[in-house]
């Protein structure tokens, strides 16, 4: 093994390794930022660039992508409400809070980067250590147990409800109803398409995100801003580095949703977007001081952070295992690597295993340049925030407008975010939460593909979901997140009235 790891590593820390891994972790982070640009289309994008190049080269240079992109999100997350990726929305709960409300976009980024660092480089050592455990554990994940983490990660509604629970179960139902809009995947049904070829493959993610994100805050910000000429606020950051004291209050979140995130991206079919809302929901529920949630606390953005970067680790493990890709990215990830003569499977670790620890220690070297540039560029990322309301409105404007088209370079995306970023705006001013709706879209289609396949393979016996351990403890789990909360306010109530009675 040390033979291996010491082959490994000769490939990776050659001049021309470290400058593939630099120059792709660059052009991540340039991809994450901009909105609407995912991993998936910057992987996309430079794969020929990839195959072109020499040797081991063009994968260390993907590896450097695939983390880049996913951090780069939480940049414009933070400083303009705005999600660079889905993998990054549930950052914007606090990021945005703490670097405006506040005045600390620098702090907020640091904990963003340290948290993405640590995401990513404990994703990578567990890829070294526990792939064939990990991955024996994916494989036991059926169509019972994916809905039932699907399921798991709805129940998260409660937590990112803003205080009332119910405007959020009527905002993950409104999710769940669009989700269903498209083709039917069991029989071929087109369902709410009101007779249009662009409603047919159902609704995208992306400019629904941008538009209750991005395109409501801009209306907000003319909306609360008209006519009022807002002071230009200099930021003048002092450190880049996280202070001893917010280390040693998200050290524990970054363990927990350093471990989620890999966990989740070892199961196929997942994603980032998930590993962060879970990461939120588990960080608040853990957390002694819940009500600061939402309102700049920095488990806030530690908790998504961490989980979404230690999807990439965890995401390689049933790709080199088992040849098996958990979301588009390792898909783009498996051709290339078969394309410049990597097979992964299970004969990959005893047949080649340098290429195994390359692929490792590459991912490794990844997220520590990620981690530099992200302290590097603090000094400028958090400027974003001293441009006044009259140039940065008409900013995240344009934003929303090419992010959304540069996802499938049409105008109907474009239309489409433009009517959600006005629900948006009569949404928030309305005292509904936006994080149940992005929860519902994302989730339904799993849940609701999932849900019907289990029931087609166990002839239409719905004791399949309980009959199962794991997806019995993922239900189980998701209903008592989901009531434990409106049962322990009632009790709650009900001894306060008692203890008011007993007084008088």
């Amino acid at each position: 093994m040390l033979s291996a790891i010491t082959a490994g590593l000769a490939l990776v820390i050659t001049p021309m390794g470290l400058l593939s891994i630099l120059g792709g972790v660059l052009c991540g982070i340039f991809v994450g930022v901009m909105p609407g640009l995912s991993s998936v289309m910057g992987m996309s994008i430079m794969l020929p660039v990839a195959l072109s190049m020499k040797g081991n080269l063009g994968v260390l240079m993907m590896l450097g992508i695939f983390c880049g992109s996913i951090y780069g999100g939480s940049i414009t997350a933070i400083m303009i409400n705005t999600p660079g990726t889905a993998n990054s929305a549930a950052t914007c709960l606090d990021g945005y809070p703490m670097a405006h409300k506040y005045h600390q976009p620098g702090r907020a980024i640091s904990i963003s980067t340290t948290a993405s660092t640590f995401g990513g480089l404990f994703s990578a050592l567990m890829l070294l250590w526990t792939s064939p455990i990990l991955a024996s554990f994916a494989l036991k994940f059926s169509a019972q147990e994916s809905f039932a983490l699907a399921l798991f990660g709805i129940s998260v509604v409660a937590s990112v409800s803003s205080g009332n629970v119910l405007k959020g179960v009527i905002g993950a139902f409104v999710g769940l109803l669009l989700a269903t809009i498209g083709v039917d995947i069991t029989t071929g049904a087109y369902r709410f398409t009101f007779g249009t070829v662009y409603l047919t493959g159902g609704i995208s993610n992306i400019p629904v995100l941008i538009g209750l994100f991005a395109f409501s805050q801009g209306l907000i910000n003319i909306q609360e801003n008209f006519g009022v000429e807002r002071a230009r606020v200099s930021q003048k950051l002092e450190r880049v580095l996280p202070t001893r004291e917010d280390v040693r209050t998200i050290f524990p979140t970054l363990i927990r949703s350093s471990l989620i995130g890999t966990v989740i991206g070892a199961i196929p079919g997942t994603g980032g977007d998930i590993a962060a809302w879970v990461g939120y929901n588990e960080a608040k529920r853990w957390s002694k001081h819940p009500e600061k949630f939402g309102d700049g606390a920095p488990d806030g953005i530690a908790a998504p952070e961490a989980a979404n970067n230690a999807i990439s680790g965890g995401a390689l493990i049933p790709l080199l295992s088992l040849s098996i890709p958990g979301d588009a990215c390792t898909a783009i990830m498996l051709g290339a690597l078969m394309m410049l003569g990597i097979t992964p499977g299970p004969l990959l670790m005893s047949e080649s295993p340098d290429k195994v620890y390359m692929i490792v220690l590459g991912l490794f070297f990844a997220n520590v340049f990620m981690g530099l540039c992200g302290f590097s560029g603090i000094k400028l990322f958090a400027k974003i925030s001293s441009v006044p309301n009259i140039i940065l409105t008409p900013l995240i404007f344009v934003f929303c407008f090419v992010g959304t088209y540069a996802v499938n370079h049409t105008v109907q995306d474009i239309y489409l975010m433009i009517v959600c970023g006005i629900l948006g705006f009569f949404i928030i001013k309305a005292g509904f939460s936006i994080p149940p709706i992005i929860l519902g879209l994302i989730l339904g289609g799993i849940l609701e593909k999932n849900f019907r396949r289990s029931l087609v393979l166990s002839a239409g016996d719905w004791t399949t979901f309980f009959t199962r351990p794991i997806s019995c403890t993922f239900i189980v789990i998701a209903f008592l997140s989901l009531f434990a909360p409106l049962i322990l306010s009632t009790f709650k109530k009900r001894r306060a009235d008692q203890a008011g009675r007993g007084a008088e």
